[in-house]
């Protein structure tokens, strides 16, 4: 994932609330949201290295994870896919998983990773260093830099995520998915320099990108209840945005 807002214990009917967009080359392949049979999981696939980008289970757990922009920092090491997969097919609550990731979070390509159980939540990621931070109840944005950075397209999906709370929403996602959908820009002044050049910058300042061979090539989102109900929808694009498809999986413990 490159865009997250996410609401934690703060809506009356959903435990956790999370709207977010996968920016991708095209090339990559990858199988649509699905049921996993090994582990039982609900998520996309990453055919290239085996992993997931953003995935539930039936208990209520969800994992999400995105990379981290800096083109000055080598991609070495182990697919940061593969944390989301771990921890939802382990069986370590989120506080546990947190602690023993700390021990190997080096190992990993740069990454940020959200991990939820029922009860707690945790950022973790390790650039500069591995760090563990628990999420305190509110609303929260994530997307290539560090958690709440205020980078204006997560700004932007932050106040639109309240927005929709505010109004008094409740299944009604279609306001959701259209904040995923924002294709505008942002001015200079107020983008990141992560090491790119202003030209991609701005490029990557919408919330949805489109492109020939990179640009958002899923929309989702993930309702958790305090029951443990939920629904995940995902919405598929390929080149230049072309709309490939929408899936929506309830769940249940």
């Amino acid at each position: 994932m490159c865009l997250i807002a996410f609401a934690w214990q703060v809506h009356p009917r959903w435990r956790l609330l999370l709207a977010g967009n996968r920016d991708e080359f095209h090339a990559r392949p990858s199988v649509p949201l699905a049921r996993w049979e090994t582990p039982p999981i609900i998520a996309g696939k990453d055919l290239e290295a085996g992993g997931t980008w953003l995935g539930v289970t039936d208990g209520g757990r969800c994992s999400v994870v995105t990379n981290v922009r800096d083109p000055r920092d080598p991609q070495h090491g182990r697919s940061r896919g593969l944390l989301a997969l771990d921890y939802l097919g382990g069986v370590a609550d989120a506080t546990n998983h947190a602690d023993a990731l700390l021990k190997t979070a080096a190992d990993y390509r740069p990454f940020n990773l959200l991990t939820f159980d029922t009860t707690h939540a945790f950022y973790l990621g390790n650039r500069p260093e591995p760090r563990a931070q628990a999420v305190t109840p509110g609303v929260h944005g994530l997307s290539n830099a560090d958690f709440n950075t205020p980078w204006p397209k997560t700004r932007t999906l932050m106040q639109q995520l309240q927005a929709w709370i505010d109004a008094g929403h409740d299944d009604e996602f279609a306001p959701l998915f259209e904040a995923l959908a924002d294709p505008r820009g942002y001015p200079d002044d107020e983008l990141p320099d992560t090491g790119v050049g202003l030209e991609r910058e701005r490029w990557l300042s919408s919330a949805f990108i489109r492109g020939e061979h990179y640009g958002t090539r899923a929309s989702t989102v993930v309702a958790v209840g305090y029951d443990g109900r939920g629904v995940v929808v995902e919405r598929r694009f390929g080149p230049f945005g072309r709309e490939e498809g929408e899936t929506a999986i309830p769940f249940s413990p």
